[in-house]
């Protein structure tokens, strides 16, 4: 038997339904990660996070947050593929895609191989802002944001998250400028729930091995093991 296994389909939520990638932990039920993607869609970069998740013990499940607009986009990291993503972003209405995720999340602790229902969000870019506003709008048991470009601007809203929270940022991120990155961890030593770790020498999107122009090896090594261990501690996978 592989150590994970995964499958494609379709789930349904209050206001329609839409494609999601699922990974299965080895033992075939976990508790549950809802994993939201970057500006490229549910791509190669996103089916191997769900990945590593489930090789963690947690069972993913990662919606396709573009099926109002461009359904099934799967975008390249190359020139065009940002600029094809960031097009698509911008066609994105963030509050309906807040609603799928939140309502996508509490679809997941209803799915079988969720054990207790339990459930947490993660997400890279794009989906790190989303991932902030599920904590925020929804009832997530644990939050991870990488580099959400929306969150410092979000930051009045922080006292309605109620999980443990963990966040990455680029020190030198060219999209996130550094007083805004200052902002959310000056926000995070008043919370002891909330953790805040910046990578100086990285910039946007650093975790991403898939895409040479941004991925910065050790600042991606060191994020995805505070996450890791965040997550053994908060919300462990051996609990189950």
């Amino acid at each position: 038997m592989n150590p994970t296994s995964a499958r494609d389909e379709r789930i349904r939520i209050p206001d329609g339904e839409l494609a999601a990638h699922v990974a299965l932990p080895a033992a075939g039920s976990g508790p549950g990660i809802l994993l939201l993607h970057e500006i490229f869609g549910v791509n190669v970069y996103v089916r191997d996070g769900a990945q590593r998740l489930a090789a963690l013990g947690y069972l993913v499940l990662a919606p396709d947050l573009y099926w109002r607009t461009q359904p099934g986009l799967e975008l390249n990291h190359d020139p065009a593929g940002v600029e094809a993503g960031m097009a698509a972003a911008q066609k994105l209405d963030t509050a309906a895609a807040v609603g799928d995720a939140v309502a996508a999340l509490e679809l997941l602790r209803s799915m079988p191989e969720v054990v207790d229902r339990r459930a947490g969000v993660l997400g890279f870019c794009l989906g790190g802002t989303l991932a902030y506003e599920v904590a925020v709008n929804g009832a997530p048991d644990v939050a991870v944001a990488y580099y959400g470009s929306g969150i410092p601007s979000a930051l009045d809203a922080a006292d309605q998250i109620a999980c443990p929270t963990i966040m990455h940022w680029g020190g030198s991120d060219p999209f996130i400028p550094r007083d805004q990155v200052d902002a959310v961890a000056a926000m995070a030593t008043g919370r002891d729930d909330i953790e805040c770790h910046v990578y100086e020498a990285a910039g946007h999107a650093f975790d991403n091995r898939y895409a040479p122009q941004f991925h910065v090896p050790d600042a991606s090594a060191l994020a995805w093991e505070r996450t890791a261990a965040f997550l053994a501690r908060e919300f462990p996978a051996a609990a189950t």
